[in-house]
Order: structure tokens, then C-alpha cells, then sequence
């Protein structure tokens, strides 16, 4: 019986002295901090930032701010079905998701085929480095990390959560043999919750909506939306755990431990979905996503909290004849 009470003992003080070293070393050190160099030294002051007269109101707001932007690219095999970044406002406690349609006009020199103008064409011929790039560009933010997400990641993560609810917008049907592996979906219409396998086949289907895939963005966003409900429900560990095999990512163990941590206290009203703006328009005989830059350039200012300030729409992307 002594020794147990030892053991207790020596154990508890144990974990109290490791949580303090912890919650020290993240208080202190936090990884995050790392991460948001912004292409600058870390060091410079906000008064010196502010008095830089080289740089634009918006180059100013990016260096001073602590947001995340992180890429979240949905894989279909070798192309890519989703892109979106989730933008974290660390001191606000506050998120952006921008989703960016897989069909945006994105010109490229040397790639001359109409496919290739579009921006999900850019991951299979320039891999990660090449899309993060291409989103920079598009909406003039730094991407300071990212998380590429395949079929397994989709099906492991829900189930981790014990399913997701959505309210599907109208019977989903659709059958391809062919395709690998062979893909069949007949979802009802309706509030219902989707386990992982049809989770996965909601956020596929691509046929039905009356916007087409904005309609197809907005149903993924929801359907997000609702995950992120239930992830900030204490099963964020959970989830890691079981997606983590799944993806790929530039996020280090620490850097993802400090960001858990780092959203405590985050709430769903503190969530925001936006869309890069834009409209759809044909080609030749192709239908691509044209970006409208000056709306879009609005939309980052809104990001960095410099909406009463003029954009300047040609700092957006380099390239203007575009």
C-alpha cells in the first residue's frame, strides 16, 4: 500500500510538472510563431512596418498579422477536386474558408491547351509548390502551409467523428463502373447523417445543382461547416489520429499540437465561407471560372481588416494581361 501511494504520488507531481512544462514551452515557444514570417524578419517592429513607405496598406496588414493561411486540396487520383484555404485569425479567434472552383481561368506560360488553363490543371504539372503559387497569385495572400486530403482521409476522418449531418438538397444518383475504384451513389434527399463512405460520395457528386459547381462549393462548404461542429466538440485528437496516414502536409506534430491548443475557445459564429469571386463564362468551346481580381482583392482586404481602404487591383496578380 506505501509503495502504491508513492507510485500515485510520484505520478501525479509527474504530470503536473510536464502540463506546466508544456503549457510553458507553447506559451513561450509556441511553433505557430514560426510559421508567420510573412517573407520578413520576424523582428521588425509594427511602428517600423508602419513606417516603411514601400510597402502597400495591405503588405503592411499581412506583416503585422498573425492569420494562418493554409491550402486544403482535395485529391481526385493525380488531379485536384478541391481547393480551398482556411484562414485562421489567431488573435480574434476567427476562420476564413475561400474556395476556390476547380474550373478558374488561370493562364500559365509554356501551357498552351485549354485544359491546362484551368487551375486544377496546375497540381499534376507543377505538384504542391506550383498550386500554392497559382493561389498566392489569385488572391494575394501568403499560404503558409499546407494539407493535401485523399478519398481514405475523407472516410477515416467522419467515421473518427461518428458521422457528420447534412441536409442534402435533393436525391443524389449516379453510377461509373469505371472509374477506380468503381463509383455508385444513390443518396436521398433530406437531413440525415452521412457516415464516411457517404461523405465522401456527397462531396463527389457533381451533377443536379441548378449553379452548377458553385452549387456543388457552397453544398461542400456546408458540409464542412458541420464537421467543423463537431471537431470542436473535443474530438479534435480523435480525428487527427485517424486522417493524419491520409494526407500530406508541412504541418510539423508541434505546429498541429500548438494549433489545437491555439483554437480553444474557437465557435462556430466565428466561422466564415466566401468563395473567390468570379462567374462562369465559355471559352472557345471550354467553360472556365473567370476571377474577377477586384472583388477578390476586396475579399483579402476584408481578410486583414482593411476594408476602408481603395485596393489597388493591379498589386493582385502580376500577371495583368491575364
Amino acid at each position: 500500500m506505501r509503495f502504491l501511494k508513492v507510485f500515485l504520488t510520484t505520478f501525479l507531481i509527474s504530470c503536473v510538472v510536464l502540463g506546466i512544462g508544456l503549457f510553458s514551452y507553447f506559451k513561450f515557444f509556441n511553433p505557430l510563431d514560426n510559421i508567420i514570417d510573412n517573407g520578413q524578419n520576424s523582428n521588425i517592429s509594427d511602428k517600423e512596418i508602419d513606417n516603411d513607405p514601400n510597402l502597400t496598406p495591405l503588405e503592411k496588414a499581412i506583416l503585422k498579422s498573425k492569420r494562418i493561411n493554409v491550402l486544403i486540396v482535395g485529391l481526385e487520383h493525380v488531379r485536384t477536386d478541391t481547393i480551398m484555404v482556411a484562414s485562421y485569425d489567431r488573435e480574434n479567434k476567427k476562420a476564413d474558408i475561400i474556395s476556390v472552383p476547380r474550373d478558374t481561368f488561370y493562364e500559365r506560360e509554356g501551357y498552351t491547351n485549354p485544359a491546362s488553363k484551368k487551375i486544377n490543371a496546375v497540381y499534376q504539372s507543377e505538384n504542391i509548390d506550383g498550386l500554392i503559387d497559382a493561389v498566392e497569385n489569385l488572391l494575394g495572400i501568403p499560404i503558409h502551409k499546407y494539407v493535401t486530403v485523399d478519398y481514405q482521409a475523407v472516410v477515416k476522418g467522419v467515421d473518427s467523428l461518428g458521422g457528420v449531418e447534412v441536409n442534402v438538397p435533393f436525391k443524389m444518383v449516379y453510377s461509373d463502373p469505371y472509374d477506380t475504384p468503381p463509383l455508385y451513389i444513390n443518396i436521398p434527399a433530406g437531413l440525415q447523417l452521412l457516415d464516411g463512405e457517404n461523405s465522401l460520395k456527397f462531396l463527389r457528386y457533381r451533377h443536379g445543382y441548378k449553379q452548377g459547381d458553385i452549387g456543388r462549393i457552397k453544398a461542400q462548404q456546408e458540409f464542412v461547416k458541420q464537421t467543423v461542429k463537431k471537431l470542436i466538440s473535443f474530438k479534435l485528437p480523435t480525428f487527427i489520429r485517424e486522417v493524419y496516414p491520409y494526407v500530406k502536409t508541412n504541418f510539423s506534430i508541434s505546429e498541429l499540437i500548438a494549433l489545437g491548443g491555439d483554437a480553444i475557445g474557437f465557435t462556430m459564429d466565428g466561422l466564415n465561407t466566401n468563395l473567390l469571386p468570379g462567374v462562369g463564362k465559355y471559352i472557345g468551346n471550354v467553360s472556365y471560372y473567370i476571377p474577377n481580381y477586384e472583388e477578390a482583392l476586396n475579399l483579402t482586404y476584408k481578410l486583414y481588416g482593411l476594408i476602408d481602404d481603395e485596393p489597388e487591383v493591379e498589386n493582385l496578380n502580376n500577371e495583368d494581361d491575364n
